[in-house]
């Protein structure tokens, strides 16, 4: 059973059933508060409590994260870890959920739309058949839970592919892929990269601040932990316009000729 407090920060965040809700994570002072509270330091009553507020006719997902494939190590379907927090780590374990395909970019998905995310077959990492695309067309939610924009909001790259921008490149990445089926064969997936020969410096955070300031994220703070939950769709076009007027990037340079 969770602590009402933390049943009270869901209400103000507006996280409802039928929600489709990707979380972001850094749960080391959530575990540390759970522990007392509640006496315990599993993890499941989070993944269970947001299950409850979404219901079935919703969906949750958990980035999965590995960036492995991209150095030529193969990626195992089912033993290929995630390195995006312990929530993540702990909704692949789950037999309730499925993991996506992409080796890069792969999300633990539980509800409604589970199958569809499970079928998916992009190629690309942020392109309009991606997780993020759907998240995006269908209005999803992203919960920021004590981790702030700047380490979490990787949407950002799907409206950087989505317009164009002149600092990334898509690059392609050929490796061993171990599907669900233990089939071994080499596949080819793409990525949305920094061109490492120009001097760019991303921060997001201010695109946060502007997100909060219109009302398409909404943020609160308990016993020194924050939660945000930021309106995917609406926050396209913040993003997109930050993008292109440069507001939260240092300017172009080439470090070459």
């Amino acid at each position: 059973m969770i602590d009402f407090a933390f049943i009270e920060i869901i209400k103000k965040l507006d996280i409802k059933k039928g929600d489709i809700l990707l979380v972001s994570s850094n749960v080391s002072k959530l575990l540390w508060y759970l522990y007392k509270k509640e006496n315990t330091k599993d993890l499941n009553l989070i993944i269970n409590y947001l299950q409850d507020i979404v219901s079935s006719s919703g969906t949750l997902l958990f980035p999965t994260f590995n960036w492995d494939f991209c150095n030529g190590i193969a990626f195992n379907y089912f033993k290929t870890p995630s390195k995006t927090g312990a929530l993540s780590t702990l909704a692949l374990k789950r037999s309730d959920f499925k993991r996506t395909k992409h080796p890069i970019y792969s999300f633990a998905v539980w509800g409604k739309h589970q199958d569809y995310l499970y079928g998916l077959d992009n190629k690309e990492s942020f392109g309009p058949d991606s997780p993020f695309g759907f998240l995006y067309k269908e209005h999803g939610k992203n919960l920021l839970i004590d981790i702030d924009y700047q380490k979490s909001l990787t949407f950002t790259h799907f409206v950087e592919e989505s317009i164009g921008v002149i600092y990334r490149f898509k690059k392609l990445f050929l490796a061993s892929y171990i599907d669900e089926k233990s089939n071994c064969t080499e596949k080819e997936f793409s990525m949305y990269v920094r061109n490492l020969d120009l001097n760019t410096e991303n921060n997001i955070n201010p695109i946060g601040d502007i997100l909060q300031k219109k009302g398409f994220a909404k943020k609160t703070t308990v016993n020194d932990i924050s939660f945000i939950v930021v309106d995917l769709f609406y926050a396209f076009e913040i993003i997109k316009n930050d993008i292109v007027f440069n507001n939260s990037r240092n300017l172009v340079i080439y470090d070459g000729q």
